[in-house]
């Protein structure tokens, strides 16, 4: 947790009042949120977030964020989380499923910070990518996916099934091995019928990823 809360604490320094966030998903962005409540209480702060998921709006409403969304707002700034980080800052994200909004809040932020554990860190992605579909199009997709790498349904704990995201779709997790080329892969994925997104996140949508450990944090750019 020490580099959880490192990281969220450093980010906590980018945040100023009346400020539009973009809030991500995961358990980094709640330990963030966490921080920035006691922030908002302790400094009278007027904070805007857009949650990814609903995890991110109840997570952002109970420590005092107004909770908004892109019609009324832009967020100045995107914080969010990630399962792996190359050494580029591609990133590969949706282990919580929240990949589809998540990406959106991205594209839509002026800037966008990564909040991530030291042991988050790759020389190269390697990690199975998620990737959301309409579950109408599941066996198609399963089928053309199955060309270019071996995918998997994402079945839920503690229920029967599949994972079903806030969308109404499935996750299928997407294991290429070492990811050579992460743009290529990404612009192939979406180029299926029926792919909603997927979990590559390119180093052109990241302003900066923040690295925490057991003692500190630093903040890495291109």
């Amino acid at each position: 947790m020490n580099g959880k809360y490192n990281a969220s604490k450093l980010a906590l320094s980018l945040i100023k009042d009346e400020m539009t966030i973009g809030i991500g998903s995961g358990s980094t962005v709640e330990v963030f949120l966490n921080l920035l409540g006691e922030k908002i209480k302790r400094e009278g702060l007027k904070i805007y977030g857009i949650p990814s998921s609903y995890q991110a709006m109840l997570a952002g409403a109970r420590n005092g964020l107004i909770i908004t969304d892109l019609i009324d707002r832009e967020p100045d700034l995107c914080v969010d989380g990630a399962d792996q980080v190359d050494n580029k800052l591609n990133c590969i994200k949706g282990g919580g499923a929240a990949l589809t909004r998540e990406k959106i809040l991205a594209f839509a932020s002026k800037k966008v910070i990564i909040l991530v554990e030291d042991s988050k860190l790759t020389d190269k992605l390697s990690m199975p990518v998620p990737v959301e579909v309409l579950p109408f199009a599941y066996g198609y997709v399963m089928r053309r996916i199955s060309k270019i790498c071996k995918p998997r349904l994402r079945e839920g704990k503690g229920k029967v099934g599949p994972i079903i995201t806030d969308n109404g779709n499935f996750i299928l997790d997407c294991d290429f091995g070492v990811i050579e080329a992460p743009e290529e892969v990404e612009k192939e994925l979406k180029s299926i019928s029926g792919v909603v997104e997927n979990g590559i996140f390119s180093s052109k949508l990241i302003t900066g990823v923040i690295v925490g450990n057991n003692s500190s944090a630093k903040l890495l750019k291109l």
